[in-house]
């Protein structure tokens, strides 16, 4: 996912390269550089990281398919009762409020004139 090039950290332009052998010399202990302290890296912590983030996420994933889920699944079947009274009050008092005044104000025109 992640590719870093010499041309991303050393930005000499097309027109300015320093010379040749200087160019390639830099370009070769950047590259060698980079992959085995890439590699000494992974050698010594890659294992250690790798029982850390299983750790992690096998945690991370037992809350969530035994605590997560079943509380949200158990709070949607609690306030479907709620919701549904909820709902009716909406619809019986609310709606003909906002009906009747939408066709109250529906007749009130504006205009807008630009006076010079």
């Amino acid at each position: 996912l992640l590719q870093i090039d010499f041309e991303d950290v050393i930005a000499e332009p097309e027109g300015t390269h320093s010379f040749d052998g200087i160019w390639k010399a830099s370009f070769t202990t950047f590259t060698v550089t980079k992959y085995w302290f890439y590699r000494l890296l992974s050698a010594i912590f890659g294992i250690p990281m790798a029982l850390v983030w299983g750790i992690y996420f096998a945690i991370l994933s037992f809350l969530h398919i035994w605590a997560v889920v079943p509380c949200i699944r158990s709070y949607l079947i609690e306030i479907q009762c709620i919701s549904r009274v909820y709902s009716i009050c909406i619809h019986t008092f609310c709606d003909p409020l906002f009906e009747a005044m939408g066709k109250m104000f529906s007749s009130i025109r504006a205009t807008v004139r630009k006076e010079i």
